[in-house]
Order: structure tokens, then sequence, then C-alpha cells
């Protein structure tokens, strides 16, 4: 019951536009990621989590990967992870997009798009910003160019909690 009210309303927050606040457990899941087995978030517990999730055939996305890349690198030292989380049903399209644009991040893939619905998920791309204590306190909807400091702010805060 928790995890679905916690569904609810996180998806109640996605529906809200964009940047999106809240403070509701985040869904855990399992998913398989492109380097290391299965990640599950619940794991991840005092770390700050970004998932993004994101396709091959969305220009935006493919404009924002190295710039989560750059924030993964620079924040990771200090417990912050970028996860993203690709919706394509062909794991080969995220692949040959890998190929073109590589990223140091883990990269999930949700093919049955089980975690983006868990997520409230309907536009690409989607981050959604989780705390150390596995709640969701922002999410973005989309990418635009200079949405990279916004990004920043929310993961300053969220990292000096």
């Amino acid at each position: 019951m928790r995890n679905f009210i916690a569904a609810l309303c996180t998806s109640a927050a996605l529906l809200a536009g964009a940047p999106a606040i809240a403070s509701v457990p985040a869904s855990d899941f399992t998913l398989a990621s492109l380097k290391d087995g299965n990640l599950k978030l619940s794991e991840q517990r005092g770390e700050v989590i970004m998932l993004n999730f994101w396709a091959s055939w969305c220009g935006p996305c493919r404009e924002e990967m190295p710039l989560l890349d750059e924030l993964h690198a620079r924040y990771e030292s200090v417990g912050f992870q970028v996860w993203g989380v690709n919706v394509d049903a062909n794991r080969d399209d995220a692949q040959t997009m890998l190929n073109k644009i590589p990223v140091a991040f883990p990269v999930l893939f949700d093919a049955e798009s089980s975690v983006s619905k868990l997520f409230g998920v309907d536009a690409m791309p989607s981050s959604v910003f989780i705390d150390r204590d596995g709640n969701v306190r922002y999410v973005h909807k989309g990418y635009r160019s200079g949405d990279e400091a916004e990004y920043k702010k929310i993961i300053k805060e969220l990292i000096r909690e």
C-alpha cells in the first residue's frame, strides 16, 4: 500500500510541471544495467540519485547526456550518482547511441517501461532527484540548454543535507 501511495504521489508530482517539488518515498526497483549487473534503488540509500529517463530517438536526451556525465563525474565523490534509465524497446538502439555518446554513469534498461510507469514518466527526458533517505524530492521534465544550472542547484542542495 505504501508503494502504491508513493507511486501516486510521484505521478502527481510529475504531472504538476517541471521542476516539481515533492518529498515522497521513491518506489523501489531493480533493473539490468549495461556494465554492473542488476542495480536496485534501495541499495543506494545514503546516496543522492538522479534518475534520468531517456530514449535513443530523443534529441534533447542526446544533447543532455554529456552534461549528465559531467555532473556524475563532478559530484560522484560526494555521494551523487546519475542513473540513466533507457526506455527503448530494443536495447541495440540504446547501445548504438551510447557508442556515439559514451557515458561513465550507470545505464539501466527499462524496455517494459515498468519503472517509467512507477515514476509516472510521460516526457523525454525526465529526471527524478532522490535524496539520501530514498525520497523523491524534485522532478524535471524535458531538457533545454541551461537546465543543467537548475540540476546543479538541486544536487548541491541534496548532497549538503
